[in-house]
């Protein structure tokens, strides 16, 4: 039965994948598994980064500022 999954062919620097390989054995994971995860907790860094910025911009803003149980009607 095909994947439903887009597959992604990569290449990488030997040093990287001898740390890939690595992490898979201590984990006993498969090397895809373990790239996988790792690229997964990239694009979380990636979006707390993005959030980050949206709440320092807001945090800055002098606009007029809402109550707690008002913003919550």
């Amino acid at each position: 039965m095909p994947s439903t999954k887009t597959r992604i062919n990569l290449t990488v620097p030997a040093e990287m994948e001898r740390n890939l390989q690595r992490l898979a054995k201590q984990h006993d994971r498969s090397l895809a598994t373990v790239a996988l995860d790792l690229l997964r907790q990239a694009m979380e860094i990636e979006e707390d980064d993005a959030l980050l910025g949206i709440a320092e911009e807001r945090e800055h803003h002098h606009g007029a500022l809402l109550s707690h149980a008002h913003a919550w009607k």
